[in-house]
This record gives structure tokens, C-alpha cells and sequence, in this order.
């Protein structure tokens, strides 16, 4: 029997980082496989895990229904047909439902002989606040359909501010369990044993999941029913299916911090009533967005050749100005002027330029939202 771990997060949250630690650490021996969407046009994440030797199967497009009900299910049969794999981690986009997720795998589930093994969310502690404020409606579903919620970023946190992001959580799912610490101070056995000491939820969350899935379909038939030809999924408020991930800025080449709650001003509701400027407005509880009604991605692919002086300044004017609308997640892979490749990621308020192997091409991606793209082609100079 294949056993399935979901690992999903909002963008820039860790998911490729805790994915390579437990490859690493506590699948080392198995035969692992592992299925990612991308958000946007450009594939970014595959490269960080070639080193992994891991299979990667990414899907660039297609809503989330179709792509993991229909793509996705004749996708997952052939997997574990072909490869026989031991675990199929499946790392969904950083935008996507969770509960949708789970709800599609169990869709195919009966077909294949799968273990639906644990369903885990990377939440940023130093974030939560803000991203539950400003896109509650994707980033507490994440949180919500979870078994393990494993907090990212703990380290240097005063202990209120953790207490306060735990306490968020738990407003949200006080039945998952909840990893506090660093994860440098962890072993990768030790996070996959939380992981799967979970899953006794396991049943519970996916009959809560299909019972959410089951509502939206519901109520957006009893709405929408004249709009079912547009699409093939029949249930427009699945959101696009996309994948962002991360390095969770292990490294320590050029970090570049800012103060998080200075940033947080201009993306939360403001404590005197004024509206977020996201685009996603009040996310009201009675209508379900897609992702790309509130999230863009913008992404190139360029030989063009930047220093890292150059590459610098831009993460820079990226993470410090608004000029360039509100932007939520920045990676790359860019040729380096000296011959050397120089890799990137960027979050609100910090940003990291490392060293990495050479790509067929150079790849840059952002994701947020009202971004002004032309902008952001000028600030690359593309």
C-alpha cells in the first residue's frame, strides 16, 4: 500500500524545505515520489529537488478539479502502477484549498490501493496574522483541513508572539498538532512521527473536507447552474491549482531583513477600519474566489546575465516599495555575469541571493497581488 502525505502552505512558507529535510532525514531508503503544481506560467521548483533524486511531475495549468480529479487521478494511477512507490508526497500550490485537495485524492482513492497517511500544513509563524487577515479565505482552509500544522520561522521569535500565532491556529483547528520548534532542533524522524501520530484525524478531517467540498459544490450550482460549459470541472469555486515553493532561507548567503510588523502596515486591515489593499476586499464567508480573482503571477524566462550587486538592488526596491503592487513571493534561478548562477527568494520583509547549479535557462517568478507587471519587467530590466 502507497502511503499519501499532502503537504501544502501559503507561498514562501517552507513546504520545499521541510520536504527535502524529511527526504533527507527520515525517507532516506524509500521509494518516494513526489507530485507539485506550479502558480503561473514558469515552473520554478522542480530544480531544487532534482539534487534530491526524487520523481517530480509538475502540472503548469488546468483549474484544480480538472487537473486533480481527472489529470491528477489518471496521474496518481499510473504512479503508483509504474514506480510502486512506498510514499507519494503531494505538494500543492501555495493559493490552493486544502480540503479540495484531499477531497480529489480521495476521489481516485478507491481505485488505487492508497494510504491516505497525513495532511500537513507549513504555516510561517512570523505571519500569520497578515495572511489570515488579508487572504483568510485560502490560508485558513490550509490551517483548517490539517492534521499537523508545522510552524516555519520559529527561531528568534519572542515567546508572545509565538503564543499568539499558536493561539490563532487553534482558534482555527484546536485538534491538529502544532510543531513549535525550530526546525534545526528537530530531527526529520521526529516531525514525520507528529505527522503520522496524526492520523488518527486522518478520517474525521477527510470526511470534514468532503462535507466542505460537498457545500461549495452545493451552493455554487444552486447559484451558478447556468455556467457549467464554461469549464469541465463543473464547480467554479475550486481555485486555480498551482504551485509556489520555497527555500525556507537556510542559507545564510545574504539575508536581508526588514521589521516584519513596519511591513505588516501595509498589508493588513488596518486597526482603524480602512480596507486591505490585496484585492481580495472582506473575503466574504458566502462567496468563494478563484485564485486568480485575487492572486497574479508574473514570469520570465531571459539569459540575461545579472551581478549580484544588480540582482541586489532589485530585491531590494521589491521587498522595500508598493509601486509594484502588493507582492507576496519572488524566486529565480538567473545566469550570473561571472559565469556562476544565482538563485533568489523573496518574502514580505526579507529576501535571500545564493549560489545554485546552472538551469537551461534563466527563470524568475512573482506572485501577489494588483502587481503592475510592466513594472516589474522594467525593475528586471527585461
Amino acid at each position: 500500500m502507497t502511503k499519501i502525505d499532502i503537504i501544502s502552505g501559503f507561498l514562501g512558507a517552507g513546504k520545499t524545505t521541510l520536504i527535502k529535510k524529511l527526504l533527507q532525514e527520515a525517507l532516506n531508503g524509500q521509494k518516494v515520489v513526489l507530485i507539485e503544481n506550479e502558480f503561473g506560467e514558469i515552473g520554478i521548483d522542480g530544480g531544487f529537488l532534482k539534487d534530491a533524486g526524487i520523481q517530480i511531475t509538475e502540472m503548469n495549468s488546468g483549474c484544480i478539479c480538472c487537473s486533480l480529479v481527472g489529470d491528477f487521478g489518471a496521474a496518481l494511477k499510473k504512479v503508483v502502477e509504474q514506480y510502486h512507490p512506498d510514499r507519494i508526497i503531494i505538494e500543492p500550490s501555495g493559493v490552493g484549498k486544502l480540503s479540495d485537495v484531499i477531497a480529489a485524492v480521495m476521489n481516485v482513492a478507491g481505485d488505487i490501493d492508497l494510504d491516505l497517511n497525513s495532511f500537513v500544513t507549513v504555516a510561517d509563524a512570523t505571519k500569520c496574522k497578515m495572511y489570515m487577515k488579508n487572504f483568510g479565505e485560502f490560508y485558513n482552509n490550509q490551517v483548517e483541513s490539517a492534521n499537523t500544522i508545522i510552524l516555519s520561522r520559529t527561531q528568534g521569535m519572542k515567546e508572545e508572539k509565538l503564543a499568539q500565532a499558536v493561539s490563532m491556529i487553534q482558534e482555527k483547528n484546536a485538534k491538529a498538532k502544532i510543531i513549535t520548534t525550530p526546525w534545526d532542533e528537530l530531527t526529520g524522524e521526529q516531525i514525520l512521527a507528529v505527522m503520522e501520530q496524526g492520523h488518527s484525524l486522518a478520517e474525521e478531517l477527510m470526511e470534514e473536507a468532503m462535507k466542505l467540498h460537498e457545500e461549495e459544490e452545493h451552493e455554487h450550482h444552486h447559484h451558478h447552474h447556468d455556467d457549467d460549459d464554461d469549464c469541465c470541472c463543473h464547480d467554479h469555486d475550486h481555485e486555480h491549482h498551482h504551485h509556489d515553493d520555497d527555500d525556507d532561507h537556510e542559507h545564510e548567503h545574504h539575508h536581508h531583513h526588514h521589521d516584519h510588523d513596519e511591513h505588516e502596515h501595509h498589508h493588513d486591515h488596518d486597526e482603524h477600519g480602512e480596507e486591505c489593499t490585496c484585492g481580495c476586499h472582506d473575503h466574504d464567508h458566502h462567496h468563494h474566489h478563484h485564485a486568480d480573482e485575487v492572486f497574479t503571477s508574473w514570469g520570465k524566462e531571459t539569459p540575461r546575465k545579472y551581478t549580484k550587486e544588480e540582482l541586489d538592488e532589485i530585491l531590494v526596491k521589491l521587498s522595500e516599495e508598493t509601486e509594484f503592487g502588493i507582492i507576496l513571493r519572488a524566486k529565480g534561478m538567473l545566469p550570473a555575469a561571472d559565469g556562476t548562477w544565482l538563485y533568489f527568494d523573496l518574502v514580505p520583509g526579507e529576501y535571500e541571493i545564493r549560489n545554485g547549479a546552472p538551469d537551461y535557462t534563466g527563470r524568475l517568478c512573482v506572485i501577489g497581488s494588483k502587481m503592475d507587471t510592466d513594472k516589474l519587467e522594467k525593475l528586471f530590466k527585461l
